[in-house]
């Protein structure tokens, strides 16, 4: 039979189980995109700029059901190639860093020319090497199915990313001879069987690390998401506090007894202080000890780390390990579990418990008590959110201080989803990236906690969602700077240049996308203008809340960092910020 790569691509993505493709077309992927507007499954989604299209693609991955499964749902990038690429390269950066699967197919230049300098004529696979996992340029029709299913099991299997696909032009435009379009399962029973990892040893050691540990404690990471019920178990079976990464929020639900907080080092809460003091044993599992949840690299690790990863290229890289276990987190907890069985339980720790509720209520009611003037406490604003939405719905947060103000104020229930971009940080993530969940998950409540800075970056994309019917809620912490930067420049230079950004009419914006608006100027109207909000929504529409959030207190984390890593610098070199400091604050 004859068909050309458009067909095929089509094809290959509808056995994949994909529904959306998020792009902007060109003259290198029309066929592409015509071949997608024939499918009944795929509907391709027109954004208003690739980078938001990559947001979109790695909301849907981060939101939808998924656990490295065949025909699990994974955001795919249908783009032009170089500008498009390009555009898109934040996205997909910050899909590698945090281990997100993505497909990003591109077109490309003509292959059968032999002509140089054509349109786009830039080399996709070189650019493509540090953000993706792997990168393929289709030679002929009849890779294409082959190609696209390769690229989905590497975007989703061991440590996810993203995989880019190339496919020139004059392949999609043209017919050759191809063999009979192989379905994706007949793909699968085609590959070796892998053999089983062995973790039984592995973890027989693990198990007595962890049962003769005066203080054990468990740190989970987004690779834990998927397994939270054995998280659940393994804590109450062991009486082990628990806390996660940034980007593992929603890996351990907040409201559990032993639930510490974000982070265990001097930039957490004081309840994961507490809980952490005196650990002589810390599981860790699916994180990677970066540089956000470390508190850039303050938190003190005890020598009995069992680390436990799906990516072994983790392992003893900032904190040395007693035990490295390379396995996917489900699979080494039911193991663990397993193993755990027989021994008994441990008696409920009501000194351990009831010291995190107290530091937890104590640290919320610093908060509360807070004068935040006219403008909106965060304190209130979260107690008045966590009423109001519901215990499944998905937060997504973009990069800056209302970052942490989540982190450390916004209790998640059980089965609530977070999104955040973390180790590429991409400012811009919250806007897009909501309206991917949004289209993974329709039937639940998205909201998008987002800075005016970050904000403005991809507000634009909301008449994606407008177009497209999507009840999603901004809440646009406005407070006319960059505070997270703001807040770092203040002290060791008493003065902050560059993150003045003004204030930008969000009505106007909202006018212009199609969607909702609702003002928060203080504590009295937070109450009322969640529920204008939750109410706009439910009409699929957009909604943009305008929050005159008061940045005036430091989050623990932006306090705690600074002073831990000002005081990892040389000597020589505190005593010259010190001064200039001081003589700045002198002089006025």
């Amino acid at each position: 039979m004859k068909k050309n790569a458009a067909e095929l691509t089509v094809f290959a993505l509808e056995q994949l189980g994909i529904r959306h493709t998020f792009g902007i077309p060109g003259v290198h992927n029309t066929e592409l995109y015509d071949a997608l507007n024939s499918s009944e499954q795929i509907e391709p989604i027109l954004v208003t700029h690739e980078g938001g299209a990559a947001f979109m693609a790695d909301g849907v991955s981060r939101a939808a059901k998924q656990h490295a499964q065949q025909n699990s749902e994974i955001g795919v990038l249908a783009i032009v190639p170089a500008a498009g690429f390009t555009h898109a390269a934040s996205g997909i950066g910050e899909a590698f860093l945090d281990g997100i699967p993505m497909l990003v197919i591109t077109g490309g230049t003509r292959t059968d020319t032999g002509n140089r300098y054509q349109l786009h004529g830039v080399d996709q696979l070189e650019l493509a090497k540090p953000i993706t996992k792997a990168a393929y340029r289709i030679e002929h029709q009849d890779d294409v199915i082959d190609t696209i299913y390769r690229a989905y099991q590497q975007a989703t299997e061991g440590k996810p990313g993203p995989v880019l696909i190339e496919i020139p032009v004059n392949l999609q435009l043209f017919t050759d001879t191809v063999s009979k379009p192989l379905t994706y399962q007949n793909y699968l029973d085609r590959q070796p069987l892998k053999e089983p990892r062995e973790l039984p040893e592995l973890t027989a050691k693990a198990v007595e690390l962890l049962v003769n540990a005066k203080r054990p404690g468990l740190f989970v990471g987004w690779g834990a998401r998927g397994a939270k019920k054995q998280l659940i178990n393994l804590a109450d079976k062991l009486q082990i506090p628990v806390t996660t990464t940034l980007q593992g929020l929603s890996s351990f639900p907040h409201t559990h007894p032993l639930h510490a907080g974000f982070g265990f080092s001097p930039s957490a809460v004081p309840a994961a202080q507490y809980a952490f003091k005196d650990c002589d044993v810390l599981l860790a599992i699916g994180t990677r000890f970066s540089e956000i949840p470390t508190g850039s690299f303050s938190a003190v690790v005890p020598d009995n780390l069992i680390h436990v990863d799906i990516d072994g290229s983790v392992f003893n890289q900032n904190y040395v390990a007693k035990l490295a276990i390379g396995a996917d987190a489900e699979d080494f907890l039911d193991e663990l579990l397993a193993q755990l069985k027989d021994i008994p339980a441990r008696n409920e720790n009501k000194e351990l418990i009831s010291g995190i509720e107290k530091r937890k209520s104590d640290y919320h009611q610093q908060w509360l008590e807070h004068d935040s003037g006219e403008r909106v406490n965060p304190a209130r604003f979260f107690n008045q959110l966590r009423q109001k939405m519901d215990d499944d719905a998905i937060t997504v947060l973009d990069d800056g201080n209302h970052t942490f103000l989540t982190a450390e104020l916004y209790p998640l229930a059980e089965p609530a989803i977070l999104l955040t971009p973390t180790d590429y940080n991409a400012m811009g993530y919250a806007v897009p990236a909501a309206i991917g969940a949004k289209f993974a998950q329709p039937d639940k409540q998205v909201f998008a906690i987002v800075g005016d800075g970050c904000f403005m970056m991809t507000c634009m994309e909301i008449l994606t969602a407008a177009s497209n019917k999507l009840g999603v809620m901004y809440f646009v912490f406005n407070d006319g700077e960059l505070s997270q930067i703001a807040q770092a420049q203040q002290m060791p230079y008493n003065r902050k240049p560059c993150t003045q950004i003004g204030q930008a009419d969000f009505e106007g914006v909202a006018q212009a996308t199609g969607a909702g608006y609702v003002e928060i100027k203080d504590d009295s109207s937070i109450s009322d203008g969640i529920t204008e909000a939750l109410k706009i929504s439910a009409e699929d529409r957009p909604v943009i809340v305008n929050v005159a959030i008061d940045y005036s207190k430091q989050t623990a984390f932006t306090s705690g960092t600074t002073k831990s890593t000002f005081k990892r610098f040389p000597l020589s070199q505190r005593i010259r910020i010190g001064t200039r400091a001081v003589m700045r604050k002198l002089r006025g």
